[in-house]
């Protein structure tokens, strides 16, 4: 994700191709095995642990893998707010707020994958998303000297998402290999621009469960094995449909979202295989058209959003794998913590 060229080692290879779990040949021919006795066929090596949203493999033609999984993600973020004018370098006129957001978010999540053909597969994915979010606020420029609360809630169906996935060229070994997507995400969930403003904080006191907007994914994975690892990566753009979205905020259009993923996968065993990749998200402003008296959306510019992930996979059963993903941000905007169990099952 070694010198030595053979033929391809890695069952997880054979994955990138062939579902979950595969067969894979053996590296060198086995051993002569007594007159009368079948040669044994080593067990192949569990596939490369996923570690990004899209997934190295296909499903096979005619196969159906439910995967059940739960994802967990947690971040702190301390904001300073100047509410004023400077007359000196050092010195501020008016009134200075801290807040601290604490926010922690959790999604359970049913994918269904089917193999239309050898080369295509059809995913569908329905999530329900848990969260809250505590804002801890203490302005010092006045004589307060107690710290206030504000807690907020959201729970619900998110934004079901329908994906095509094919394999663009033949594995023939030693070759990189090459897999286009297609994914269409809903509004299903609840809008952020729907729920409730408290008058008093002008924060949200319900939290939304989706993004508000339809939008369309596409995107490029590519597999290079280089025995004994795999590396993978790829690139995506998300691309939002703006619109009206009322409430007094008007027409709306959210930016871009270009991500990039780079990341190598390693067989330790017959059974367990571990990855560590890096994901970079660069996520464009904001557009908002909206009249005079109008709500404004506060402009924040462009975000650099960097996760390193950590992953390992243990194949419970022939048809049954464990995924445990660990994601840790590294940029200022990218939540602290992110970890995912899958549970991928092949029917």
């Amino acid at each position: 994700m070694c010198t030595r060229h053979a033929l391809p080692t890695l069952a997880m290879v054979s994955t990138l191709l062939g579902g979950v779990p595969p067969t894979l040949a053996a590296e060198s021919p086995p051993a002569p095995a007594p007159v009368g006795q079948a040669p044994q066929t080593p067990k192949a090596p569990a596939p490369a642990a996923q570690i990004f949203a899209e997934p190295t493999v296909l499903t096979p033609r005619g196969t159906l893998v439910l995967e059940p999984d739960v994802q967990y993600v947690h971040s702190t973020n301390n904001q300073v707010a100047l509410l004023g004018y400077t007359i000196l370098p050092a010195l501020t006129i008016g009134l200075i707020d801290i807040q601290r957001i604490e926010s922690n978010l959790s999604t359970v999540s049913l994918t269904a994958r089917y193999g239309l053909l050898s080369r295509l597969e059809l995913e569908v994915r329905v999530p329900y998303v848990v969260e809250n979010t505590t804002t801890e606020t203490r302005p010092l420029a006045t004589a307060s000297s107690i710290n206030s609360f504000f807690d907020s809630k959201g729970n619900g169906i998110g934004d079901v998402e329908l994906a095509l996935r094919a394999q663009l060229n033949e594995f023939r070994g030693n070759n990189m290999v090459w897999i286009g997507s297609l994914r269409v995400k809903s509004r299903t969930g609840t809008s952020v621009f729907q729920e409730p403003v408290d008058p008093t904080s002008g924060l949200q006191t319900r939290l939304a469960t989706g993004s508000g907007f339809y939008a369309v994914q596409p995107g490029l994975t590519f597999l290079l094995p280089s025995d004994p690892a795999v590396f993978f990566g790829g690139a995506a753009y998300t691309y939002s449909f703006g619109r009206n979205v009322g409430y007094g905020y008007g027409y709306v259009h959210p930016g871009g979202i270009l991500d990039l993923t780079i990341g190598m996968g390693l067989t330790l065993n017959e059974r367990s295989a571990f990855s560590i990749g890096y994901q970079q998200s660069v996520v464009a402003q904001t557009e908002q058209s909206t009249a005079a008296t109008g709500r404004a959306l506060t402009r924040v510019g462009t975000l650099q959003l960097g996760t390193l992930r950590f992953g390992v996979t243990y194949q419970v059963n022939p048809k049954t794998l464990l995924n445990i993903t660990i994601g840790i941000g590294v940029t200022r905007d990218t939540p602290d913590l992110e970890a995912t169990v899958r549970l991928p099952v092949t029917l």
